[in-house]
């Protein structure tokens, strides 16, 4: 596997799949889809793993999963299942470990408990009340405000970043698989009702088939075929606080807000959710916000200083629920776009149906309710 920048670039291979995006997405399709057998060039604009996917937390879970669609869990389930065995086979072959940390959760004064609860049982998911006093003695450094929590063992978090670079790593070990970088794709290569390939920034590549796995960009890319697609961006701002190693042993989430431990001490807290476009310039207002967040969570934080500050663009569709599969009237081209605020916590099993449906194998889960036909 090579990764180019400058040198016009001709591909015309019969059986090859062009996947656009380097996020959590397209590396891990790319990664399954080449895993088969196939052969892939996974086009960036920018660099690999640069965008959404590097900015978001790594919880391996909807933040209220209840809350969600039925679609949603189904998603949610097997990728949580799976994550720990995708974690040791990317550390066996990229020798990186994405740190996939078993935490668990704890959800703080819900107005909604009773509804958790009784999703918990209807799924066979661990959740159940928890005495404060038992939630302070398990998480001493947790402001004595809160009067109630619910608890949910067994959730993980990913130290995304890492996770970005084993897959990476990964694939720079797979002969069948081309990434190149700082090429954007600016259209699609028709003929009669069959997309051949795309027209990028470095020339014309042609594939059999192309999957547009762009996050937030999906949407422009599906409009210069006459696609409206309803993807869009959502900027969302975190900070980043370095504490001691033991300073909180599990993530805890209250009011939207959450903080997530790393292994080494990192607290991680999010996030914001703002309707501002392509905009992902860090600000101080939330900057301020979620610092007054960090600490009406965890008051040690007050004496800590933000290490870090940064702003991503999450790729929202409507319900949250991503667009995978082929996409009608355009043989060639699939979708899996469209995550949210859970591209992480599904993209496992998001790539395990797109890779099922590409190679026309049995289906991992019910692909019906991600089908772009009838949603497009």
């Amino acid at each position: 596997m090579s990764s180019e920048q400058a040198d016009p670039v001709e591909i015309s291979v019969a059986d090859v799949s062009i996947v656009i995006g380097g996020g959590v997405i397209g590396l891990l399709s790319t990664y399954l889809l080449a895993s088969a057998g196939r052969s892939v060039v996974l086009l960036e604009s920018g660099e690999t793993g640069g965008e959404a996917s590097w900015a978001g937390g790594g919880i391996i879970s909807p933040l209220y999963p209840w809350r969600y669609s039925p679609a949603i869990t189904a998603l949610a389930h097997w990728s949580q299942d799976y994550y720990p065995e995708l974690g040791e086979t990317l550390k066996q072959q990229s020798g990186i470990d994405s740190e996939v940390y078993e935490t668990g959760l704890y959800w703080l004064n819900l107005e909604d408990e009773e509804l958790a609860l009784a999703w918990a049982e209807g799924q066979r998911r661990g959740l159940h009340r928890v005495n404060m006093s038992d939630v302070h003695a398990a998480v001493p450094s947790l402001s004595r405000s809160f009067n109630k929590a619910i608890y949910m063992p067994g959730v993980a978090n990913v130290r995304n970043p890492h996770l970005l670079k084993a897959l990476r790593a990964a694939l720079a070990r797979i002969s069948n698989v081309k990434i190149i970088e700082h090429c954007p794709v600016n259209g699609f290569l028709r003929e009669a009702t069959r997309i051949v390939g795309v027209q990028t920034a470095q020339g014309e590549m042609r594939a059999e088939h192309v999957v547009v796995a762009a996050g937030a960009w999906s949407g422009n890319l599906l409009a210069t075929l006459g696609i409206e697609l309803p993807v869009k961006p959502m900027k969302g701002q975190m900070i980043l606080f370095k504490c001691a190693e033991d300073f909180l042993p599990s993530m805890v989430l209250a009011k939207r807000r959450y903080a997530i431990p790393r292994r080494d001490g990192h607290i991680l807290v999010g996030s914001t959710l703002e309707d501002v476009g392509f905009d992902k310039m860090p600000t101080e207002a939330a900057l301020e916000s979620l610092r007054a967040t960090a600490i009406d969570l965890l008051p040690g934080l007050a004496d800590a200083k933000v290490v870090k500050h940064w702003a991503g663009l999450r790729p929202a569709s409507p319900d949250g629920i991503p667009y995978i599969g082929p996409v009608p009237g355009h043989d060639g081209l699939w979708l899996n776009c469209g995550h949210f605020r859970n591209g992480l916590v599904l993209a496992p099993a998001s790539c395990q149906l797109l890779a099922d449906l590409m190679l026309n194998r049995s289906p991992c889960i019910d692909p019906e309710p991600y089908a772009p036909a009838g949603r497009l």
